[in-house]
């Protein structure tokens, strides 16, 4: 990764394509994985599309090639509002959902990559606060979270499921 440009940006419509190979292939990796993540027909090419409508889709480039897909959502996950737990915080938040990475990127440490430029993203806009849920069988998931400083706060119910939901305080 050395010398490449490496950028994180709203998604665009004419990204809808490659977004939608990139969860395919997530889709994928996790069935392989054994994970139950994913695997009820969510996200689909509309979860893409409404993303990218409300503005809450952004893709990770490198020199300008779509490689890391997520959702950025502030202030709204109505499923954190009950917490088996504790969140670290009660004031503004970014939630990240639907983190992806497309085939040819992966193992490359893009999802870190990723991690560190949402956190600036995030204190640009004056939030402190990022949470975020995975399934309790993501394991490549828990350990990025570990790894990057985030707390575990309890389990959220989300769409029929419990999941681990982590939060960090990032200044």
């Amino acid at each position: 990764m050395l010398n490449q440009e490496i950028k994180l940006r709203k998604a665009e419509s004419s990204d809808k394509e490659i977004i939608w190979i990139i969860l395919q292939q997530a889709i994928e990796r996790r069935r392989l994985d054994g994970s139950t993540q994913w695997q009820d027909g969510y996200p689909n090419q509309q979860t893409v599309e409404s993303d990218i409508e409300k503005g809450f889709g952004y893709v990770l480039t490198v020199d300008d090639q779509v490689a890391v897909y997520t959702a950025l959502i502030f202030n709204d996950e109505p499923a954190y509002s009950t917490i088996e737990g504790a969140w670290l915080s009660d004031g503004e938040f970014l939630v990240i959902h639907r983190v992806a990475v497309l085939e040819e990127f992966a193992g490359q440490g893009l999802v870190k990559k990723l991690f560190e430029l949402i956190e600036d993203f995030t204190k640009s806009k004056g939030v402190a606060s990022i949470k975020v849920d995975t399934n309790y069988d993501n394991i490549a998931m828990l350990k990025i979270l570990e790894n990057l400083g985030y707390s575990y706060c309890g389990e959220v119910l989300l769409r029929g499921g419990m999941r681990k939901a982590f939060e960090k305080i990032i200044f």
